[in-house]
């Protein structure tokens, strides 16, 4: 797994990709600290961090979109299925190597309230639960691209599917409104990312919210896994 994890941060930074999503990231995050902290002359970020959870919902599926298609293009999948590297530990090295760019590009945020703090006196707990909930909610999202991208050797496929399903998983609490009360509403909400989101932006460390986004993780890569290993033996 560690083979592999390094492998693709290598591939991530000797091409354009890495660089150009963390410096995408951090730019959304300063344009958000300007307008609602430097010019509103204000600590409370909580407008910054909740404009920044839907940018990186977004932006999420880049990360993923040719971590799976490239190696089939190039046939290097069927060079891995060769060595003694289990399918769990190429799809947890592939995982955990978008998961660290992530988590390095988002690190904009505390970063510079680490700056605003010798000017004011930010909500610490606010920021740090905001920080973990977008990388946790982070995670998992990339975890469900890398699965719909295991589908396909297209990158521009894997890309739109990966921002389809950011889409969806966007307009669950509109949709979950329009059902009413009942069953499926709370069906809607217990998996909705915004909802599970929303205790941390508020400084609260959610178990619930952090067991939900971590096994959605693990769920997604776990199934990943079983893609290439079904694909192995196709």
């Amino acid at each position: 797994m560690t083979a592999i994890c390094k492998r693709e941060l290598r591939a991530y930074f000797l091409s354009p990709l890495g660089y150009v999503f963390i410096a995408a990231i951090f730019f959304f995050t300063a344009y958000f600290f300007f307008t609602y902290n430097l010019f509103g002359a204000t600590t409370d970020t909580s407008s910054m961090f909740g404009q920044l959870f839907t940018v990186v919902l977004f932006m999420s599926p880049i990360l993923t979109m040719r971590l799976l298609p490239e190696d089939r293009h190039l046939n290097i999948d069927r060079q891995l299925s060769s060595t003694p590297i289990s399918k769990g530990a190429v799809a947890a090295g592939k995982f955990l190597s978008a998961a660290l760019v992530y988590a390095a590009a988002i690190f904009g945020a505390p970063l510079m309230v680490a700056i605003m703090s010798y000017y004011g006196r930010p909500d610490w707990p606010v920021v740090i639960g905001n920080y973990f909930g977008l990388l946790l909610a982070g995670c998992a999202l990339i975890a469900i691209c890398m699965f719909l991208s295991s589908f396909t050797e297209s990158q521009f496929i894997a890309a739109v599917c990966g921002f389809a399903a950011s889409l969806l998983l966007m307009l669950l609490d509109s949709v979950s409104l329009r059902m009413g009360s009942g069953l499926w509403q709370n069906i809607l909400l217990s998996v909705s990312f915004n909802n599970r989101y929303t205790p941390f932006t508020m400084g609260i460390f959610d178990i619930g919210g952090a067991i939900f986004f971590v096994s959605v993780a693990a769920l997604f890569v776990t199934l990943t896994a079983a893609v290439l290993d079904r694909r192995r033996w196709a």
